[in-house]
């Protein structure tokens, strides 16, 4: 772990038994690793974006990171402690240093709840009650650009992207260092999606705070994250600096991802890159390079051998034949 890592993170597997209870009496039990062997570095003040269609692992990493979910190997190392294996008081001190903002603006927001109460929680749950929380709702309100009179309002009286400040004023509540956001952007109209993105960095660099951002969403990507990864079946496919990837991806399915974003210059000739078949169950991964049964590229090396990871360029992935604009470098 480097000096400026916040988050580090070596070999994490998460895997899930399906089948149920009586399946695994009857020996037939199966285990999926929804998280393959995945490594990264979040550095301070810097953000990271996980992008992968759903059911890609993004939304199960995250939650691992977070302590909401078990991890089977490897290890996560957050302002150099390791987090694997931690007890539910030893997370509590932690969660103050590392905050959450879940998919659903309103969803995620109990509708017992006035905001006041809300934005006053994370203060009683973490024994800090002692604080004058009129004052800290303010202030939290005034950090988001909502009014004070917001503060005795309920949930449903909330537009999404009012909503969504609420939870943005949540998670920054304790002066996290890292905020883990998934989805930030979800089901909110373009025009507010570009004002929460705004606001997300404006209290990055206000606040100094890192940023682990899940989305589907590549516009979001562009405009927040320094680095990103690209998910596909639970393992990183590519991953590097976010301009070095969207402007000369190098793994056929970042491509294809990115030759799905609309391009907003009507003069500029966009190639799609069509996907064919569906998304292989994790039951069933293929064999050699997962990703060969959609490859528009494949060859019959792809078929039969796992491509090891390698650079090119700034970025590091795993395809036997890296792009080259938009074709195999080796055709």
């Amino acid at each position: 772990m480097t000096k400026d890592a916040l988050l580090s993170v070596s070999d994490l597997r998460v895997r899930f038994r399906i089948g149920g209870f009586m399946a695994s009496l009857a020996g037939r039990a199966d285990e999926i690793e929804a998280v393959s062997g995945v490594s990264f570095t979040l550095e301070r003040g810097r953000t990271f974006a996980l992008v992968g269609e759903s059911g890609s692992g993004k939304t199960t990493l995250a939650r691992a990171l977070n302590g909401l979910q078990a991890t089977a190997a490897g290890s996560i190392h957050f302002e150099g402690r390791a987090l694997r294996d931690l007890s539910s008081s030893d997370w509590k001190p932690i969660r103050r240093r590392m905050s959450m903002m879940f998919q659903d603006p309103v969803g995620s927001l109990s509708p017992r709840l006035s905001v006041r109460s809300m934005l006053a929680e994370p203060f009683v749950i973490h024994g800090l009650s002692q604080r004058d929380l009129n004052a800290e709702v303010a202030r939290l309100l005034a950090l988001v650009g909502l009014p004070l009179d917001f503060a005795d309002r309920y949930p449903h009286q909330l537009s999404g992207g009012q909503a969504r400040r609420v939870g943005v004023a949540r998670a920054v509540a304790l002066d996290p260092v890292l905020i883990i956001a998934d989805e930030p952007t979800a089901g909110l109209d373009v025009s507010v999606q570009g004002e929460v993105l705004n606001l997300l960095n404006d209290l990055r660099d206000r606040m100094g705070l890192s940023m682990l951002i899940i989305t589907h969403n590549l516009h979001v990507v562009r405009q927040i994250a320094d680095r990103m990864a690209v998910m596909y079946l639970g393992r990183f496919v590519e991953e590097g600096e976010t301009e070095a990837i969207f402007n000369a991806p190098g793994h056929p399915y970042t491509a294809a991802l990115l030759s799905a974003n609309p391009e907003p210059d009507p003069d500029k000739v966009h190639n799609r890159i069509a996907l064919p078949a569906e998304v292989p169950s994790l039951l069933a991964r293929p064999s050699g390079c997962e990703f060969h049964t959609r490859c528009p590229f494949v060859r019959e090396l792809c078929e039969t051998t796992a491509p090891p990871p390698l650079m090119v360029g700034a970025s590091r992935l795993t395809c036997h034949f890296p792009l080259n604009d938009g074709l195999p470098a080796a055709l």
